[in-house]
């Protein structure tokens, strides 16, 4: 469960500009206090966890003994694991909304520590559970019906058999925990602190330090020559440093390797995939499917290129939007499109999204120092959910506004329907959330959108969200594929290594050989760039949560009978069915062709209505 909570505090991040364009006020920012008053109320409750470590070590040992020591024991863990989800939450965000501020670093740090102690101390439920037996723990779940709520997670122990080691070395693998996070801590400074970026001169005379904010702005840029200035100076400041990143990555991918062989799995992708019980066939039919998609993509970057006026397009020219728009999207507005849109879901969950919206859950807007993009999260069980945004004005924040309370939606059905220990869910099932509510969004400003300029801003943002969220994704699962494999075989790699083979995926999934999009070979040093990384084998389930996203949205747009209850059952569930199950029974079989099929139906058809526009102005 601690792992769970840190994969949720992870979350979702999209990268977004990062400007200044309003002035805050106390209701544009999140409310920490609803989680503590003050740091030293957290330093209170810290010390209070610290305790029941001490008690949980008294449950060493001891967990059958009697139904009632195991059933205290159990609380006493869940209780724990509660209270540090709360910590956790508080002390990411405190840094997040000012990540220049020491103390935020240091609470953040603490956490880190308080979770590392909190794994170690409870490393001995999983084998002592094992050693129990599946009859006695059957045997007490029906004596004590209060273990009900202990069903799924302690199946999901017994399963793991095989791939749990005795108390000592699940105890040493979880003291290791504490230095084996090297890896994404050094990217973390390097990339968002310690990178030396460099200056450019735009167009306009207008100097600039394309750091990562900059870049994410400027990359968009109407002016080629700008947008060419600006790949060419960030990327070749990766080069750079692409030999220290590639030791930082192939690090974390022996670390990977190396705790795979551990816990007796073949190879590092069936142990990540194992943690909730995916099968294999869902990651390999997602990569086969889009790389037999191909062309679908490569039709969008021609019609990008026919709208943009450009003959020869290059890896520079994919993030400029199809249609530019002067239209604002100031926050209430953006809330109020977003409320609209979800209405199909039904009376309870507008008013419960409605009544959310005003309790400042949120961090809306960009500032100097606070964290880039956006995430939600909802782990804080007897709080609520919290969003951090950098809002600009633009659709694409009304998109992102969607997109998280989405995220944030799923985690208050969740623990309002579910006990802590099953309200926690998987990226699996979180992304379903966020991209159904963006299918709805899209829906109900194509409905009310009063020009064919509005229906094209529409479209066009649409398709990118499907090149960016699907394919850039499906992308990138296939790089984690390969470069995994190579380490888990006891090859080496070197930050040239892993340019060489990112390149020639990008290359592949662009079309530069046919001419579609040629890509730079400085570019491919973008690897490097990727933070999700370090967080293995993550970003596919985007991909895949986007497929079943836009079926499950298509059927209850539709009216289709019993649609709309079997996707909220999916939200409400939270983490009480493996998550490749629960989607199956809602209809949608992620390890089949299907889901991804409607994924390239859905762009082509997008695609379709563009063009029909355009051929209308001919």
């Amino acid at each position: 469960m601690h792992k769970n909570v840190i994969r949720s505090l992870l979350s979702v991040v999209l990268v977004l500009p990062h400007i200044v364009i309003a002035a805050e006020t106390e209701a544009d920012r999140w409310n920490l206090q609803d989680l503590y008053v003050s740091s030293a109320e957290w330093d209170k409750d810290a010390l209070k966890l610290q305790t029941q470590l001490k008690e949980i070590s008294t449950c060493n040992g001891h967990l059958g003994d009697s139904v009632q020591r195991f059933k205290s024991c159990m609380d006493l863990s869940t209780d724990t694991m509660k209270r540090y989800a709360r910590l956790a939450s508080y002390a990411s965000q405190f840094h997040d909304q000012d990540t220049g501020a020491t103390a935020g670093l240091d609470l953040n740090q603490r956490s880190d520590i308080l979770g590392s102690k909190l794994e170690e101390a409870t490393s001995f439920f999983r084998p002592e559970i094992l050693s129990l037996g599946q009859n006695k723990v059957k045997a007490y779940l029906s004596k004590d019906k209060s273990l009900a709520i202990y069903a799924h997670p302690l199946e999901d122990i017994l399963r793991g058999a095989s791939h749990t080691l005795d108390k000592k070395g699940e105890e040493l693998v979880a003291t290791f925990g504490m230095a084996t996070n090297t890896a994404s801590a050094v990217y973390s400074t390097l990339a968002n602190s310690d990178m030396p970026w460099p200056k450019v001169k735009l167009s306009d005379g207008q100097e600039v330090t394309i750091d990562q904010s900059a870049y994410t702005k400027y990359r968009s840029s109407n002016n080629r020559a700008d947008r060419k200035l600006v790949f060419d100076a960030f990327w070749g400041k990766w080069k750079e440093f692409e030999r220290t990143y590639g030791v930082t990555f192939y690090e974390m991918l022996k670390k990977d390797a190396v705790y795979a062989k551990v816990k007796n799995y073949p190879d590092s992708l069936t142990q990540a995939l194992d943690a909730n019980k995916l099968p294999r066939a869902v990651y390999d039919t997602l990569i086969e499917q889009t790389q037999a998609n191909l062309p679908t993509l490569h039709r969008y970057f021609k019609l990008r290129a026919k709208m943009l006026g450009l003959q020869d397009m290059g890896y520079q020219d994919i993030y400029p939007p199809l249609v530019s728009s002067s239209l604002k999207f100031p926050l209430a507005m953006g809330t109020e499109l977003m409320l609209a849109s979800v209405k199909p879901l039904g009376d309870d969950y507008v008013k419960a999204m409605t009544k959310a919206t005003t309790e400042r859950w949120m961090d809306v807007y960009p500032r100097p120092k606070k964290r880039s993009g956006a995430y939600m999260n909802g782990v804080a069980y007897d709080v609520h959910p919290y969003l951090l945004l950098n809002h600009n004005d633009d659709y694409e924040s009304v998109s992102t506004l969607a997109h998280e309370w989405g995220h944030a939606m799923h985690s208050y059905l969740a623990n309002k329907n579910q006990p802590f220990v099953t309200a926690d869910y998987p990226i699996f099932t979180a992304e379903i959330a966020s991209t159904t509510n963006e299918v709805f969004l899209l829906d109900h400003m194509l409905k009310i959108a009063k020009t064919d300029d509005e229906r094209l801003l529409y479209l066009g943002s649409a398709l990118e969200n499907l090149r960016g969220t699907y394919f850039r994704q499906a992308m990138f699962a296939d790089f984690e594929r390969t470069v995994h494999a190579q380490v888990d075989k006891g090859e080496s790699l070197t930050g040239e290594a892993l340019t060489k083979i990112y390149g020639d995926i990008l290359k592949r999934y662009h079309g530069d050989k046919d001419g579609v999009v040629k890509i730079n070979d400085l570019y491919a040093t973008e690897w490097a760039y990727i933070p999700h990384f370090y967080n293995r084998f993550y970003v596919f389930q985007y991909a895949t949560s986007i497929a079943a996203g836009s079926m499950f949205a298509d059927e209850i747009l539709k009216g289709k009978p019993g649609a709309k209850d079997k996707y909220l059952n999916i939200l409400k569930a939270g983490g009480s069915v493996y998550p490749y199950e629960l989607v199956k029974s809602a209809g949608v079989d992620m390890a089949t062709p299907a889901p991804y099929l409607a994924v390239f139906a859905r762009m082509n058809k997008i695609m379709d209505e563009i063009e029909a526009i355009q051929s209308k102005r001919k």
